[in-house]
């Protein structure tokens, strides 16, 4: 459900902004609202699930998502409606980090591999299916309905989990208040700035504030997370290189991933002139690449290394959204961008499972769960970051005045995904290659130093 509906109104953009009479950048707030809160506040919904009851913070974030929905569905405007999809995202960063914890508390170790590879099934299909699903319900019903259909679902796992599921709680520690506070901000200036610059003016008051204010609050956060007792993000980490490149590259691989998960419908109705199930259906030979490719590259990533598997699927995608941009169109055949989409979402399916573990591989063990935090923190904050220059790119190049002007700001606005896909594979390139990553697996199941077996020979 809180995969389902970070990507659910992509294909219903279209019609939600010609019932609110919304402009593109409000309109981008539907979507970036929800991944900014849920961004933002993933590690302390972890935090608040060990302190205080998993199971308990579990069902808490069901109950504020459910009446988040509700709100959604009854907006009669832009506003209401970008208010109730920030408080989804709160409830979406209590339920998905603690519904992994939750499984791996309940589970043997035995078969918490096989649980936790069902969750991330399931959420895989909730991130394929949400564009279809959105654009079916909302040309067959109403786009509210989207919404509305999270009531009966979220009540029902409220009582299933207060019978079934069994409380447990983790270590004890202290949540970084004020962290969470700066880098919100931080986050909310810059987005803020990209966004407005076209319509205010780049040197203008209200953008420079913004800009300069987000990139103060960055340095005021930084410096706090060094001192802060219980740090939101330990710096630290940071210092291998295998971890920076990992977190950094899947930033601005996601930052261009989410900029065309925002046009892409769009294009295909209001250039195209498609309904928004048409739309959904039109996307599937991108996001259903996840199902096929995803699984063998993880199974590649000892063989090949995480450095080929990033860099050549980042590459990848960087190819197909160039491709697109390229040949886009009002009277483009559908035909002429399979190719590109398949390309697109092949790359981004080998180079999501080769990052995390690249991620996840430079932590020890006790700190793994921070690690994916951090992770999934940069992740949704580079596609908060992506909307917002695609939509800053599409309103420079193009307007919604026309099919013709549409394309052509939708152009625009891939293109610079495809820059920034281009911008990940440079980074990609820190991680280690295949030799490092045989001899780092060597070293640690070999008890054994090499000198000492030389002495010992």
């Amino acid at each position: 459900m809180a995969a389902l509906d970070a990507m659910v109104v992509a294909t219903s953009l279209s019609t939600i902004r010609a019932d609110f009479g919304s402009s593109i950048e409000a309109l981008q707030w539907t979507l970036n609202a929800y991944n900014l809160s849920f961004a933002v506040l993933l590690l302390t919904g972890a935090a608040l699930g060990d302190r205080l009851g998993r199971k308990r913070m579990f069902s808490a974030g069901i109950a504020v998502f459910v009446a988040a929905s509700i709100i959604c569905a009854l907006s009669g405007n832009a506003t209401f409606l970008i208010a109730g999809r920030a408080l989804q995202g709160v409830g979406a960063a209590l339920l998905m980090p603690l519904a992994m914890a939750l499984l791996s508390a309940a589970f043997p170790p035995q078969e918490r591999g096989k649980a936790l590879g069902i969750f991330s099934g399931v959420t895989g299909l909730g991130i394929i299916a949400g564009p279809l699903v959105g654009g079916a319900i909302s040309q067959g019903l109403a786009w509210q309905w989207i919404f509305w259909i999270n009531l009966p679902i979220g009540l029902a796992i409220i009582l299933l989990a207060r019978r079934h599921v069994p409380e447990s709680q983790g270590q004890d520690k202290a949540i970084d208040g004020l962290g969470v506070v700066l880098v919100t901000l931080a986050a909310l200036g810059l987005v803020w700035g990209i966004l407005r610059g076209n319509g205010a003016g780049w040197a203008s008051t209200e953008i420079l504030t913004a800009l300069v204010g987000g990139v103060v609050l960055a340095l005021i956060f930084i410096g706090w997370q060094r001192s802060a007792p219980q740090p939101m993000i330990p710096l630290r980490l940071f210092r291998s290189r295998r971890f920076a490149a990992g977190v950094v590259a899947s930033f601005l691989f996601y930052a261009g991933m989410y900029g065309v998960v925002f046009f892409l419908p769009q294009f295909f109705q209001v250039a195209q002139g498609y309904g928004p199930l048409d739309a959904g259906l039109r996307l599937l030979p991108w996001t259903a690449t996840l199902f096929f490719v995803a699984p063998i590259a993880g199974r590649l990533i000892n063989q090949l290394g995480e450095r080929l598997i990033v860099t050549g699927g980042v590459l990848l995608q960087a190819l197909g959204f160039g491709w697109i941009s390229l040949i886009a169109a009002p009277d483009l055949a559908f035909a002429n961008l399979v190719a590109p989409l398949v390309i697109a979402g092949a790359g981004i399916s080998m180079a999501m499972p080769a990052a995390q573990n690249a991620v996840l591989s430079a932590v020890d063990k006790p700190e793994i769960g921070k690690a994916a935090g951090i992770f999934n923190m940069f992740r949704f904050l580079g596609g908060v970051s992506g909307i917002a220059v695609a939509v800053a790119a599409f309103g420079n190049a193009g307007g919604v005045q026309s099919a013709q002007a549409f394309s052509t700001g939708f152009s625009a606005a891939i293109a610079v995904s495809a820059i920034l896909s281009f911008a990940a594979a440079g980074l990609a390139l820190m991680l280690p290659g295949k030799d490092l990553q045989e001899a780092r697996q060597a070293q640690a199941t070999d008890p054994l130093p090499t000198a000492s077996k030389q002495r010992a020979g």
